[in-house]
């Protein structure tokens, strides 16, 4: 979460001034205020996150204490993969995400039925990671969201509009979640190499093999796509 901060105070020729920060991460934030408080000369001091809802100091220090417990630095990896003869899709999701000081990775799939097409699949993917997203405990942060979807990831940035009817009830309800979790999301469009984890789940939900994990996971730099 970022925050943007409004400082009234009193200069010591006894002016009124009003200062306005750009969006600053909320742990900069925390510390910024404090500071400023300890001027003395601070009359009042407003934080409004990009939700327009405004923050006290109290409220700040009680969010920040609950990320050392909760998921953060979130990145997904999502693929969806479709037989057209069978009408079924295979769903994989990789999260790392960082907790309790910690590094983990879940992996998971799932197959569907009754899709359309591939398009479809990768729509289905993304709004499976999002609803994993959401049983985790992820909220009120930016999460990078990677894919090997060109259609997808430009359309959910709003660089191509949503032409297809399916795929717009896919991406209206996938927006929606995003919102409701406080979500900020990054999509950026990656190779297919580099979404081999994803895709190799997404390959064995279609032979029906389910899979779950999440592991903590030592790595100092992880690559995209790495299968170890």
């Amino acid at each position: 979460m970022e925050l943007t901060i409004e400082w009234h105070y009193i200069t010591k020729s006894k002016q009124e001034i009003i200062w306005r920060s750009e969006a600053i991460p909320a742990a900069h934030a925390y510390t910024l205020v404090l500071d400023m408080e300890n001027t003395g000369r601070t009359k009042h001091i407003v934080m409004t996150d990009e939700h327009d809802s405004t923050w006290t100091l109290k409220e700040l220090k009680k969010y920040l204490k609950s990320l050392e417990t909760e998921p953060s630095e979130v990145e997904v990896y999502f693929d969806g993969g479709f037989h057209r003869e069978e009408k079924l899709a295979g769903l994989g999701i990789v999260v790392y995400y960082k907790q309790n000081g910690k590094n983990y990775r879940l992996r998971t799939n799932r197959l569907a039925e009754y899709l359309t097409s591939n398009n479809e699949a990768e729509y289905a993917a993304l709004n499976l990671a999002v609803e994993q997203l959401e049983e985790m405990g992820v909220h009120h942060q930016k999460v990078k969201i990677y894919g090997d979807s060109q259609v997808v990831i430009n359309e959910m940035n709003g660089e191509w509009a949503v032409t297809d009817s399916v795929l717009t009830t896919w991406a209206d309800k996938i927006d929606a979640k995003l919102q409701k979790l406080g979500i900020r999301p990054h999509y950026e469009y990656i190779d297919r190499k580099l979404n081999g984890e994803a895709d190799q789940l997404a390959n064995q939900a279609l032979q029906e093999i389910e899979i779950y994990a999440d592991i903590d996971v030592q790595k100092s730099r992880k690559k995209k796509g790495d299968l170890s």
